[in-house]
């Protein structure tokens, strides 16, 4: 049992990717930080001696603190995180016991610059439909919750970039895109350090209805139609992600909890149980 206002390295696992997670705050010193600079998924970095100044940024929110060890650094921050009426907890083992744990780590020299409210900036084609719309997805729940994400013409991309200092993605010469047979969504995975059975999985599935190789994965194609289908309901790219979001939640929670459960009908009733046996 976890200590109170404290919360397990496992615990937290389940959480991340979700789309009621935590805002996790990373309060490791300096000299830890350079000692590994890799971050938890979603994580913030804060100078743990200025919280008095910062704290009323997260009232009301739900956040875990996370220091070396998950001791008096993360607890002092917590504390004067709930006195400002924050919901605040501590990873139990800090960051050196969600290593031995092999959670996942972001790697930081993959995040773009972020712009002057802290937020990474990303531009790509308008009009998505699967790739563009996943890796937002990924991004979001993964990488930078605050990500703003552009959606412009396809010949004006890489220059609405350049003059915004924005991060291109899924266009043909750029870092963030398809390599072989894998699309961007692919790429981000592998390139930030994400690789799970879960997030695997589901790229599987994404990469399937987005090359069009719905042989992939039996659920390919469903997502394929599903995102179809709201490109068609949507005009605004935006509001298309905004509701794309949940289709994207369910199609991780059954990759991460739910692969092996199946649906049959009718229900195995007594009656329906009598019925096949007559």
């Amino acid at each position: 049992m976890p200590a109170p206002d404290t919360i397990t390295a496992v615990q937290l696992s389940r959480l991340i990717g979700l789309p009621d997670a935590p805002v996790l705050l990373d309060v490791r010193t300096g000299q830890d930080f350079a000692a590994d600079p890799r971050l938890i998924p979603t994580s913030v970095l804060r100078y743990s001696a200025a919280v008095p100044q910062w704290a009323a940024e997260f009232t009301g929110r739900s956040v875990v603190v996370i220091c070396q060890r998950g001791l008096k650094i993360s607890h002092g921050v917590a504390a004067w995180l709930r006195h400002a009426g924050v919901r605040a907890e501590v990873l139990e083992g800090g960051f050196e016991g969600w290593v031995a744990g092999n959670g996942l780590l972001l790697r930081p020299e993959r995040l773009p610059e972020p712009d002057p409210q802290g937020r990474t900036v990303w531009i790509t084609r308008s009009r998505p439909k699967v790739d563009r719309i996943a890796c937002a997805w990924l991004i979001r729940r993964f990488v930078d919750p605050n990500a703003v994400f552009l959606f412009v013409a396809p010949s004006e991309v890489l220059a609405v970039a350049e003059r915004f200092g924005a991060t291109p993605f899924d266009v043909e010469d750029v870092f963030w895109s398809h390599r072989g047979e894998g699309c961007t969504f692919d790429t981000m995975v592998e390139e930030f350090g994400l690789r799970s059975e879960a997030l695997s999985r589901l790229a599987l599935v994404v990469r399937g209805a987005d090359t069009d190789r719905h042989d992939l994965t039996p659920q390919s194609a469903g997502l394929l139609a599903a995102s179809l289908g709201l490109s068609r309901m949507y005009r605004d790219d935006l509001a298309q992600l905004d509701a794309a979001m949940a289709l994207y939640d369910a199609f991780f929670r059954w990759s991460r909890d739910a692969v092996a459960e199946t649906h049959n009908w009718p229900a195995a009733t007594p009656n329906a149980q009598a019925k096949t046996m007559a």
